[in-house]
């Protein structure tokens, strides 16, 4: 995560975890071109999360927009088990523990 964006995600580690903590969400984990070390200033930021049971669509919509307001980027958060077995298994292997 050296990329201008994988800076502010290293900065703010600390508080995203705990925002995601506040959600339910544990083992957060970045992918794609932030954990490759390739993102732009205008690069989102692919966050892979385990999702306490009951965590509903309105929380993981509220997590995404509060990791936007403190990255000033585009967050996606993707439940770890909302994705098909293939592409799982590429996005854990790719995936940086955050």
């Amino acid at each position: 995560m050296t990329g201008p964006v994988g800076r502010r995600v290293r900065e703010n580690r600390a508080e995203i975890l705990r925002i995601a903590g506040s959600y339910g969400a544990g083992n957060v984990r970045v992918f794609g071109s932030v954990a490759r070390g390739e993102d732009s200033t205008d690069s989102d930021v692919d966050l892979l999360v385990d999702l306490a049971p009951g965590t509903g669509l309105v929380g993981l919509g509220r997590f995404e927009r509060e990791l936007r307001a403190l990255l000033d980027t585009d967050v996606d958060v993707v439940p770890a088990d909302s994705l098909k077995p293939g592409v799982a298994s590429e996005a854990v292997r790719a995936a940086v523990q955050l």
